[in-house]
């Protein structure tokens, strides 16, 4: 609990409508994405500036009090949940561009900025913000920073870690420090790559400078049309291997095209076993060239169709469906539950198979929709939270298919983080050593806990008193 001191304390320094205290209000930041994780926050704060950021922290420092830097609540990994009752601090009225330098091709941003919106903004002078999680109309540059957000462009053009070049950062005694600046290679040790994915729990980033990059001259998209799984994902396996990079390469099975045409119609043939959603971007010259080994090499991995779209709006309808798939989850199920499992791309087909024996296994249907260009997996576990039974199955699932990423040479997540939702499944991964080595950084910026606690790092008694599961309620947002 924060005290009733603190809490007006607070809110001399910000004002009244910029604290919620109400147990009614605080709901609405008892969850992100994962809704199967819920934990009621202490006090949320609504700073505008870094400097009030650096002075709620300083008040959490001397109080001993846990807090945590929240964003759009996008995330799907619990990794904003305030566990012990402390302080969330609400970034989302710091949501300016600050700088725009073309000459440079940097912007320096706050961090509630949301992600599309950055593009938005400079796309008319001819550059855009590479990474673009599928969620980039609602979450914010902050929350990438934090979790190293991916998104279908992934392949081409990395993640967030690959275009931050400098943050200012409150560190939890409340100093104001920066890391990296204004260029790509700093002497020194990267701390700006080590702060990118710590997903909250080294300081809280208040203004970040990121790479800008020039619009491709062309964009081309072409959607292949599979009767099994392992075609497409054998068909994306021989697409790098004969050097082709695209910049996106994204998978879906049936069940997730059949409910995408009943919601957004895009197109997609209903009774395919697998649709394969190829973009191309860059220079005009030689695109078809590389259009056209693309379709051989569909056509070489049984596609009855290949399909290119034959202009912008087209293209952007197929893409609004693959961006809509979580809504048209809502349509065939009453819940889901997002996995983010990576493997190494030529184990996509067996992956694949092994998840379909999973939720076989278990009674549930599993539906799959992923950025198969870097073995990203998104398997939606679809099940019914009023059944209790289902959502035990449900996790149960989720366990497993982690487990056999990683047995197959993968990760436990390409890009929603570890949070509260995998930290207990970090020995798959990672041996004692190699855990006790990442808490002793942590340390070196956190030294009494205090910034994002009880995240990342095993903790069997993280559903007790902290956390409740939340059976009734959709587990997962966009990806």
């Amino acid at each position: 609990m924060v005290e009733a001191r603190i809490v007006r304390e607070l809110t001399a320094l910000l004002g009244p409508e910029r604290v919620v205290g109400d147990p009614h209000d605080l709901i609405v930041y008892e969850c992100d994405g994962l809704t199967l994780e819920r934990a009621t926050p202490g006090v949320v704060v609504l700073p505008e500036t870094a400097e009030e950021v650096a002075r709620i922290v300083k008040i959490a420092h001397r109080e001993q009090l846990p807090f945590v830097a929240r964003g759009a609540g996008t995330g799907l990994s619990g990794g904003c949940l305030d566990l012990g009752g402390g302080i969330i601090i609400s970034m989302a009225r710091m949501d300016r561009i600050l700088e725009v330098d073309f000459d440079s091709r940097l912007a320096m941003v706050e961090p509630g900025l949301v992600n599309l919106w950055l593009t938005n903004a400079v796309s008319k002078h001819g550059f855009l913000y590479a990474p673009d999680p599928s969620s980039q109309s609602a979450c914010t540059i902050g929350g990438n920073v934090a979790e190293n957000s991916g998104g279908p462009h992934t392949l081409k053009y990395g993640t967030t870690t690959n275009h931050v070049l400098g943050l200012e950062v409150v560190l939890p005694d409340g100093e104001i420090v920066w890391l990296g600046g204004r260029v790509q290679d700093r002497p020194g040790y990267d701390l700006t790559g080590v702060f990118v994915g710590s997903e909250g729990t080294f300081g809280i980033a208040t203004k970040v400078v990121v790479r800008l990059l020039p619009a491709p001259e062309a964009v081309l998209t072409m959607l292949g049309v599979f009767e099994t799984m392992d075609d497409a994902g054998n068909t994306v396996s021989q697409i790098i291997r004969e050097g082709i990079v695209p910049a996106a390469l994204e998978i879906m099975d049936q069940l997730t095209t059949q409910a995408v045409e009943d919601y957004i119609h895009a197109g997609y043939p209903r009774d395919a076993g697998a649709v394969l959603l190829v973009e191309l971007d860059g220079p005009r010259a030689g695109m078809a060239l590389q259009a056209d080994r693309i379709t051989r090499i569909c056509r070489e991995n049984h596609a009855r169709e290949v399909r290119i779209a034959k202009d912008d709006e087209e293209r952007q309808k197929l893409w609004k469906g693959r961006k809509s798939a979580f809504g048209a989850y809502g349509r065939i199920t009453p819940n889901f539950y997002v996995m983010d499992g990576v493997v190494p791309r030529t184990r996509l087909p067996e992956i694949l198979r092994q998840i379909e024996e999973i939720g076989a296994r278990h009674g549930l249907r599993i539906a799959n929709v992923f950025h198969a260009g870097d073995g990203n997996l998104h398997p939606m576990v679809l099940y019914d939270g009023r059944i209790p039974e289902q959502t035990s199955r449900a996790l149960q699932c989720g366990e497993e298919i982690l487990r056999a990423c990683v047995d197959l040479g993968g990760a436990l997540t390409g890009e929603h983080g570890i949070g509260v939702e995998k930290q207990n499944f970090m020995p798959m991964m990672f041996s004692p050593a190699d855990l006790a080595a990442m808490e002793r950084l942590k340390q070196v910026f956190s030294p009494d806990n205090l910034c994002n606690p009880g995240k990342i790092f095993p903790n069997p008694s993280h559903h007790g008193e902290t956390t409740q599961r939340m059976p009734g309620i959709p587990g997962g947002a966009w990806i």
